[in-house]
């Protein structure tokens, strides 16, 4: 039996979500072996965009007794 026939054998024992998942990890490989670059998100961060949501205890600073 070749390789590719013993392949789809395999495959085809194997629930529905089992074969999606092999489906991803065949178009991975794919993308991988054409050595294109990932994806670059185009969005810009913007600075303190995050600002207020995030409060230091008084004692923040503080030597920790553990160390």
């Amino acid at each position: 039996m070749t390789t590719d026939k013993l392949i789809l054998v395999e495959i085809s024992k194997l629930p529905e979500t089992l074969k999606g998942e092999i489906l991803n990890f065949v178009r991975f490989l794919q993308q991988k072996s054409t050595n294109e670059p990932a994806p670059v998100n185009p969005k810009k961060r913007k600075f303190g965009f995050a600002k207020g949501k995030y409060k230091l205890t008084a004692d923040f600073d503080a030597p920790l007794d553990d160390f």
